[in-house]
């Protein structure tokens, strides 16, 4: 039987929603998942750290990757440009490694249309008042900033038929089980489509 291939996640959803905090616990629970590290242009976040949440890049220099097809998709988001270097993703998925991708709707979209085989997951917050609450807990934003995040939240929400999963943010540990239930399910799945053709090949049938 042929090693199978990693597997790919796309984890989406509003700003704020929590999106971060459960990739971190997904890679900390599941040891064959690596985080696709995308580049980014906005400086980082207090806590952040350049090669382990992002790559913070120059704006020239993250066009002139546009310029030579280095992403899988890149966006640009609040001001700021967002990118998925492809030969990482591609690197992990031929070796068997699952990948994470943390992106925006925006981003997700794409992602779709050039990888229909990924795995679509939408993290949704409780409400809209959950997720201000959140945006402005976490007090990393001007108000300019959170209401432009906060404007977006229709148009998010309207993203959500495209998606394989919707798993409803109200209590991170609950969350992050359902995610990995997605995990243990969709490798199940593949698993089971591997064996069959393997069973059924069609030089084997009478």
């Amino acid at each position: 039987m042929r090693t199978p291939k990693g597997l790919l996640f796309v984890i989406s959803g509003p700003s704020g929603v929590g999106k971060g905090t459960i990739c971190a616990k997904l890679l900390e629970r599941e040891p064959n998942l690596r985080l696709s590290l995308s580049d980014t242009t906005r400086d980082a976040r207090e806590g952040e750290i350049d090669g382990v949440n992002y790559s913070f890049i120059t704006k020239e220099k993250f066009l002139a990757n546009v310029e030579n097809d280095a992403y899988l998709e890149w966006a640009n988001v609040y001001d700021h440009f967002y990118g998925t270097p492809k030969s990482a993703v591609e690197m992990n998925i031929q070796s068997g490694i699952d990948t994470l991708l943390e992106i925006d709707t925006q981003g997700a979209s794409i992602i779709k249309e050039k990888c229909p085989h990924g795995i679509f997951i939408f993290i949704a917050p409780p409400n809209y008042s959950a997720l201000e609450t959140r945006l402005r807990g976490r007090s990393t934003d001007s108000e300019e900033t959170i209401l432009k995040r906060l404007s977006q939240f229709g148009q998010e929400i309207r993203r959500m038929p495209m998606y394989d999963y919707v798993v409803v943010n109200d209590d991170l540990e609950c969350a992050v089980d359902r995610v990995r239930s997605v995990i243990i399910a969709e490798h199940q799945r593949f698993a089971n489509s591997t064996i069959f053709a393997e069973l059924f090949k069609e030089d084997d049938v009478l």
